[in-house]
């Protein structure tokens, strides 16, 4: 068996609008002016106290505390208001792969257990992956811990497996777990970024994914 293990944010899900809003409130609760949202995209994939003590490294932790605290609420309503939509075509392929009798579908995200049970749900993902790996127990990317996790439970062995993301984190968690990356040119960081990071290989779409993945196994279609 083979394992893919997908990023969300910036991957599957096109969420920049609710995390750049989100951060926004975050800081005003603080009484802060707002990063920029280039800034923010940046930092997507981290956990979210890293990710704001990126943003603001030169205020205390109450302060960052605060930020992270306005986010979450922020973030809760305009899911429940609206949750993000996949980006075209990931659908189609996930389900395509997951019904593949030679491959399994893994999560590993920054994303918040809640958060992505929420996604998940609304899209009808529940019986994609075998494994579902958030920020809620294990170390911020690229700390390779999601990705043991994955593996032990869907007991494949690195190097029968593979990181998908957008972000520099990505393929650097990818790379320290030992697994091939391949990096995605439509999500949040510059592609230049994956590829300084890595990357093994990087595709243009969905269906550049599809063939990438069955040609880095030797998959028939």
């Amino acid at each position: 068996m083979k394992l893919a293990i997908f990023d969300v944010d910036g991957t599957i899900s096109d969420s920049q609008n609710h995390i750049t809003h989100a951060m926004t409130i975050g800081f005003e609760a603080a009484g802060l002016p707002a990063p920029s949202a280039s800034a923010v995209l940046q930092i997507v994939g981290l956990s979210l106290p890293l990710a704001v003590a990126r943003l603001a490294p030169e205020h205390d932790a109450e302060t960052q505390a605060r930020i992270v605290e306005g986010y979450k609420q922020s973030y809760k309503t305009a899911r429940a208001a609206s949750p993000a939509p996949l980006y075209p075509g990931a659908e189609a392929l996930l389900r395509k792969l997951a019904a593949r009798d030679d491959m399994l579908l893994a999560v590993a995200t920054g994303k918040s257990r809640r958060g992505l049970r929420a996604l998940i749900e609304y899209h009808g993902l529940e019986r994609l992956f075998v494994s579902q790996q958030t920020a809620d127990d294990h170390p911020s990317k690229p700390h390779p811990s999601m990705i043991g996790a994955a593996l032990s439970e869907a007991g494949v062995d690195a190097r029968d497996a593979v990181m998908i993301g957008d972000t520099s984190f990505d393929i650097e968690m990818g790379r320290s777990a030992g697994v091939a990356t391949i990096g995605v040119r439509w999500g949040y960081h510059a592609p230049h970024l994956l590829e300084a990071a890595g990357a093994h290989q990087m595709v243009d779409d969905f269906d550049g994914l599809e063939t990438t993945l069955l040609d880095l196994w030797e998959m028939s279609a």
